[in-house]
């Protein structure tokens, strides 16, 4: 699955001009305008998922046509979330509403280690999920995003302590997201359990796990690389709003 360059070799694809682009630069593009372009809004150069699915954005290249695509399908005084590959000048008639680093990872290997205790969270489990969302904060998850894949929990009788699901989906790679945990149910192997199984089975379909991560989540970061994660790159998260 990987180049001598380590490079999944699944990642990139060349365009009409001959330039060779890895998907992973732009993931969230390359999944509203292929696997998951069923759930796409928007028009030229730019989509949107609904905001109950995910509130990211996206546009193709950094051209002042792709930002008017954007804000043409972009809810009324709503920013675009954008994953980019690098910082880029703030476009006219724009404002920044925020931006931060945040870290791309790849997984190298199959992981070793025990995934049991894990079962398939369903529809019917979407009230607990969103109850576990809340306490544990792992980032932007809303009532409908378990539509982008399958997600996996455990439990503590009738209590959710755990979960963690697929999110975005590019050519031959599978985002892993949500991933927490309980404040009181942490340290008992949860996270890496479900990591150990989302990975397992996307390697089983041809797919290779990626994730992102804050840089200063030293922890999960750790986990991540015990685990089989390597950094592919750093990309910038860049909030933008149309004035």
């Amino acid at each position: 699955m990987e180049s001598d360059s380590g490079e999944s070799t699944f990642a990139a694809y060349v365009t009409p001009r001959g330039m060779t682009i890895n998907v992973l630069d732009n993931p969230v593009w390359h999944a509203l305008a292929g696997p998951h372009r069923l759930h796409a809004i928007g028009r030229g150069a730019a989509r949107h998922y609904p905001r109950d699915v995910a509130p990211f954005s996206a546009i193709l290249e950094p051209t002042v046509q792709a930002y008017a695509d954007l804000a043409a399908d972009l809810p009324p005084r709503t920013e675009a979330r954008l994953f980019r590959p690098t910082e880029e000048p703030l476009p006219p008639g724009w404002d920044d509403v925020g931006r931060f680093p945040m870290l791309q990872m790849v997984a190298t290997r199959t992981p070793e280690g025990d995934d049991d205790a894990v079962s398939s969270l369903s529809s019917d489990d979407v009230g607990a999920m969103l109850d576990l969302v809340a306490l544990a904060q792992p980032g932007p998850f809303g009532p409908r995003t378990p539509l982008l894949g399958r997600y996996l929990g455990a439990w503590s009788g009738n209590r959710l302590v755990a979960m963690a699901g697929e999110r975005l989906r590019v050519a031959g790679h599978v985002e892993l997201s949500a991933i927490c945990v309980h404040p009181e149910a942490r340290g008992q192997g949860h996270a890496a359990r479900l990591v150990r199984r989302l990975m397992r089975l996307a390697f089983e379909n041809g797919e290779v796990p990626f994730l992102h991560v804050r840089p200063d989540n030293r922890s999960a970061i750790e986990l991540y690389r015990h685990l089989g994660f390597e950094v592919r790159h750093e990309l910038v998260v860049l909030w933008r709003r149309p004035r």
